[in-house]
């Protein structure tokens, strides 16, 4: 079986580390031309996108949340008894997560488009990087809807084993983005200086390209789930409870953690420029070591959702303690791909002062203690525990370790003992080490696996 099923997962999670991966280079070179304008713009570009990643938390609620129906409902419609039931229940899910998705999209836009000053203000107090953090909203207006749709698509098309189109878009959105964003940043290629807004507006781009392939393959293309731009409008009682039920959880609890991460940035915005300018420069490094575990945890949710589909509950029990294992080997790779890469990426940075490099460097040496434990949890509770249906229990338990422990040890760290950012950094990522115990006594119970129906 192990063989098996190592094959199975990673068949899997390359293709969406390998997306990952290229969203994380994007993201990467993003960072590296803004902070060579100023540590202000690169401050100011990092909490803006610290607001604009609720949103994307929020759709990768809204994605994985339906994924677990989606990969069950495909398990059922490949060997259940009736197959058109499932088919037919599945479409619906698709239909329910992007009507949220749309209706989530218009509010942030409302948002960042009417109050982007109030929104910066948020995280910093410092006019300066207020002032350019609006401008970078301004043009982030539209992008809520492309970027959206392209997201709950593509985790829509991986749960039912399509991973190769988004990965393919990905690397055209790659070259776009790098493209656009150093013409408009720079003033390069004929088109205007624009610096900051160059930044959004290279980002706009590459979310319309990325939107227009991924979200046309779905409502053209796909067969898997066979779903046509008229299944928007079906109608989708039948499973709105197993859908409220499941994903709704998923949701509450992948919003308030995102709203809980954003405390986090506020909590690092009003420690000076020179730490939010560091906590940037590590974010980068942090997801480029975390690009196969986030892989390996989006397909523990699919591979989990469709053996318990096809009806094999102690498969799903022997695969989920194979993926404890496998989260605790990837998390030591992690934090030894942090430890080898620390130097040259704080390096790259040539824009920054020492400072920022000195505090850069504390927040990279806890970051790779830390991931050990979150490459563990995250496979168990964004992937093993997740695909099982355990969604209620996962939503009070992650905001329970985060709001209780998290961010009370680091507001304590930072503002009343003043610790080293080092220490500051693992108070605020402490749940981490709690959530993984959590998670081992929770598989071992065998409670996180729920039963599910058409």
């Amino acid at each position: 079986m192990n063989r098996s099923f190592y094959r199975n997962v990673f068949t899997l999670a390359l293709p969406i580390a390998a997306q990952s991966l290229i969203t994380i280079g994007v993201n990467m070179l993003d960072t590296i031309m803004v902070g060579s304008l100023s540590e202000t713009a690169l401050s100011a570009t990092s909490l803006a996108n610290s607001f604009i990643s609720i949103y994307q938390i929020f759709c990768m609620g809204l994605g994985m949340g339906a994924s677990v129906l989606v990969s069950r409902y495909y398990g059922m419609k490949k060997t259940g008894r009736d197959p058109e039931a499932a088919a037919h229940a599945l479409r619906q899910t698709v239909s329910l997560m992007l009507r949220l998705t749309i209706l989530l999209a218009a509010f942030f836009a409302l948002a960042t488009a009417l109050i982007p000053g109030l929104l910066m203000r948020m995280y910093t107090d410092d006019r300066t990087i207020i002032e350019a953090g609006s401008v970078y909203f301004r043009w982030s207006v539209a992008a809520y809807f492309f970027l959206g749709a392209s997201l709950t698509t593509t985790i829509a098309l991986r749960s039912v084993r399509q991973v190769r189109l988004p990965l393919i878009v990905s690397i055209g959105a790659f070259f776009v983005n790098v493209a656009a964003n150093y013409a408009f940043i720079f003033g390069k290629l004929g088109a205007p200086r624009l610096e900051i807004a160059g930044a959004a507006l290279g980002t706009l781009i590459a979310r319309i390209f990325e939107a227009f392939f991924i979200v046309g393959y779905l409502l053209v293309k796909d067969r898997e789930i066979a779903f046509r731009a008229r299944h928007l409008f079906m109608k989708t009682g039948s499973v709105m409870r197993e859908y409220t039920r499941i994903c709704v959880p998923v949701l509450v609890s992948d919003g308030i953690l995102a709203i809980g991460n954003n405390t986090v940035a506020m909590v690092i915005g009003h420690l000076g420029k020179t730490f939010v300018a560091a906590n940037a420069i590590t974010a980068v490094t942090q997801q480029l070591s975390t690009v196969v575990v986030q892989g390996v945890s989006q397909s523990g949710a699919i591979v989990t959702g469709q053996t318990l589909g096809s009806g094999d509950r102690e498969k799903a029990m022997r695969q989920g303690h194979l993926f404890f294992r496998l989260g605790i080997g990837l998390g030591f790779l992690s934090a030894l791909f942090i430890i080898l890469a620390k130097n040259p990426i704080i390096n790259s940075y040539a824009g920054v002062g020492e400072e920022t490099r000195a505090i850069a460097g504390q927040l990279m040496t806890a970051i790779s203690l830390i991931i050990v434990f979150r490459a563990t949890n995250s496979i168990m509770t964004k992937g093993v525990l997740r695909g099982g249906g355990d969604t209620a229990m996962l939503m009070i338990t992650d905001n329970i370790f985060l709001w209780t422990i998290s961010i009370p040890l680091g507001l304590l760290a930072g503002f009343v003992f003043r610790l080293p950012p080092f220490w500051i950094y693992v108070c605020l990522k402490s749940d981490d080490i709690i959530k993984t115990i959590w998670s081992y006594l929770r598989l071992r119970s065998g409670k996180w696996i729920k039963k599910i129906h058409t």
